[in-house]
């Protein structure tokens, strides 16, 4: 275990090691799965659940954990941005990213947020003790195709990001939470920013991309998986 000042873990009462998990998933019995496997550990416990991307972001600043697991497609921020926002407000907080999309897009887009880990849903029986051990020894940890020596390459040399890659941060949020169904005005709100804002960013996002409707927007949020189909 590790100890000192480099020591992840915060200690119970007791003086023993707690390892600290917020789950960020909008479908209840998917958290609920979660928490039973996380807590069925010893010195594991789950400090608290978000059914959304902005209400993990809050909590995930409050409370701190030492590992977020965060649905890649969550409502109102996705899984991405709010790595990215995780990583620069509580920056200890170790990501995983869990997701059903096995996505070389989606890969990059959270490596380049800063995630530590990549878990397909598909794997969370067999794999996510071992996705849980590695991140709380700050290693990176990713199923699927995705190997060491593939990761090493795809950090160590600049890629081609496509469409998502010509849209700012803010941009992307716009684009997610239009494409949710929320009005110009109630976008504003979750972002704390004006709906002449907000437009503003609709349309630089609509302009780059070449879309010119409100349902092209929602067919190139869920094509990118922004959200779920």
């Amino acid at each position: 275990m590790m100890t000192g000042s480099n020591d992840l873990w915060a200690q119970d009462g007791s003086g023993k090691s707690v390892r600290r998990v917020l789950i960020a998933d909008d479908h209840d019995i998917v958290r609920r799965g979660l928490r039973s496997v996380v807590e069925s550990r010893p010195g594991w416990e789950v400090v608290a659940e978000a059914r959304d991307g902005r209400e993990a972001l809050n909590l995930a600043v409050s409370l701190k954990p030492h590992i977020a697991i965060v649905d890649y497609s969550i409502p109102m921020m996705n899984g991405a941005q709010v790595t990215r926002r995780i990583c620069a407000e509580s920056p200890k907080t170790q990501v995983l990213i869990f997701t059903m999309h096995e996505s070389e897009n989606i890969l990059r887009e959270v490596l380049t947020a800063g995630a530590r880990g990549f878990l397909l849903k598909s794997d969370v029986d067999k794999l996510l003790y071992a996705a849980l051990d590695a991140l709380a020894h700050r290693k990176p940890f990713f199923t699927g195709q995705v190997s060491e020596a593939l990761l090493a390459l795809f950090l160590s040399q600049p890629t081609d990001t496509g469409e998502l890659g010509l849209l700012t941060p803010r941009e992307k949020e716009v684009i997610q939470l239009i494409a949710e169904g929320n009005s110009s005005r109630a976008v504003g709100t979750i972002l704390n920013i004006s709906s002449k804002t907000v437009e503003a960013h609709r349309a630089s996002a609509m302009g780059k991309l070449q879309i010119n409707s409100t349902a092209a927007l929602v067919r190139y949020a869920i094509r990118n998986k922004m959200l779920e189909p």
